[in-house]
């Protein structure tokens, strides 16, 4: 993302003079305090007032309350830079804000207020979300950018499939498979287009030699192959077919991800972590497919798509944003690098968690303590660059 090329006059707190400050705030502090509490609560020791299942909730609360938290952070700031319009700025980024923090106060109180109620109140701050976001683009007039609608749109629906799911049924499943598949989605198609970017940028100062891949036919059909390998996957998840058609996706994004010379980066930490996160895709694409055929448990491509390149390239983005967005030099300190250890040691403890049972209860204890030190950290070692102006230059 680019500089915001021009700014309405704003004299309110810094923390709301740009769309991500107060979401990757707020958002990575919930991530954090959310495994905290989901641990008590799955072992039995801790007892929430929703009316989700211990399991639900700890997805639904990672799929759609934090990672729905830093989509809207990143889109608020990218899509001024994409159409040129202003970006959303105080008293309406704030009434933002407080749309979803009522829907996570809504969803763990939803046995008390409600199941309809909960409903309402979560899923219309994606609703708002798609709104703002659509008026935008088609305002500034770019078009290209009405993709990411889709898996905005997709993510919606996963969300009140959840909920529906949940009262109707006692668990989600479909809820659930929609909101991993539109997370890769949007994984895939931003982080198809600034990994290399930003690769291209930082090699061509600092290591010339081999480029990434322009974007072309080749990344075209990886990216619509892995697409349909999803809608196969949400559809009949026990299916053969969907089996084979996830590992080819995943063999076929590690081909699409090898052309970006993402070893090349290995000194600017702020590049390697983009790559690092993005190898969790297709990971996630080949054991989820392994899965799929019987060979392993479901959990170990889930939670490489969730933990790894959710997590890892939210982390990636959250970081390089916050510190370009306010001035600062697009430099990783040793506080950062901590962070992105951090969150590679949670996505492949959870991982192997589901694959060694005996292991399970060491490794979720890892997964979890790792997981909430790295968004818990990344909050407290971000907040003066969220809660103070930028710096001048």
């Amino acid at each position: 993302m680019a500089p915001i090329p021009r700014l309405q006059p704003y004299e309110g707190p810094a923390l709301f003079s740009y769309g991500f400050r107060p979401f990757f705030l707020f958002g990575s502090l919930y991530a954090g305090l959310a495994i905290l509490a989901w641990l008590p609560m799955f072992y039995g020791g801790l007892q929430l007032s929703t009316a989700f299942a211990p399991r639900d909730w700890h997805i639904h609360e990672m799929l759609y309350g934090y990672l729905s938290a830093v989509i809207t952070g990143f889109l608020l700031t990218a899509v001024p830079n994409w159409t040129g319009r202003m970006p959303l700025q105080g008293k309406p980024l704030i009434m933002l804000v407080l749309i979803w923090v009522a829907g996570r106060v809504a969803v763990t109180m939803s046995a008390w207020i409600g199941w309809q109620v909960s409903a309402l109140t979560d899923v219309s701050f994606l609703i708002v979300v798609a709104a703002v976001m659509a008026r935008e683009i088609v305002k500034g007039k770019n078009w290209r950018n009405l993709k990411v609608m889709v898996a905005l749109g997709i993510l919606t629906i996963g969300n009140i499939a959840f909920h529906l799911e949940a009262h109707l049924l006692g668990a989600a499943e479909y809820g659930i498979r929609i909101g991993v598949a539109a997370t890769m989605m949007l994984v895939m198609v931003i982080g198809g287009r600034i990994v290399p970017s930003f690769t291209r940028n930082w090699l061509s100062r600092e290591n010339p030699g081999r480029m990434p891949a322009s974007f072309g036919t080749f990344d075209m059909i990886s990216m619509a192959g892995a697409s349909l390998a999803l809608l196969v996957w949400i559809a009949l998840p026990e299916w053969q077919i969907a089996g084979v058609a996830l590992i080819a996706a995943g063999l076929v994004q590690t081909v699409h991800m090898a052309r970006w010379a993402g070893h090349r980066t290995w000194r600017d930490r702020l590049v390697l972590i983009l790559h690092v996160a993005y190898a969790f895709v297709p990971l996630g694409f080949i054991l989820t497919g392994l899965a799929s055929l019987g060979l392993i448990p479901a959990g170990a491509g889930i939670h490489a798509w969730t933990g790894g390149a959710m997590g890892g390239m939210t982390l990636a983005v959250m970081s390089r944003a916050s510190l370009g967005h306010t001035g600062r030099a697009l430099v990783a300190s040793r506080m950062t690098q901590a962070l992105y250890l951090l969150i590679v040691i949670a996505a492949f403890a959870r991982i192997i968690a589901a694959l060694l049972p005996d292991w399970t209860d060491a490794l979720l204890h890892l997964a979890g303590a790792a997981w909430a030190g790295t968004f818990i950290g990344f909050a407290l070692t971000y907040w003066i660059v969220f809660t103070r102006p930028r710096v001048k230059a």
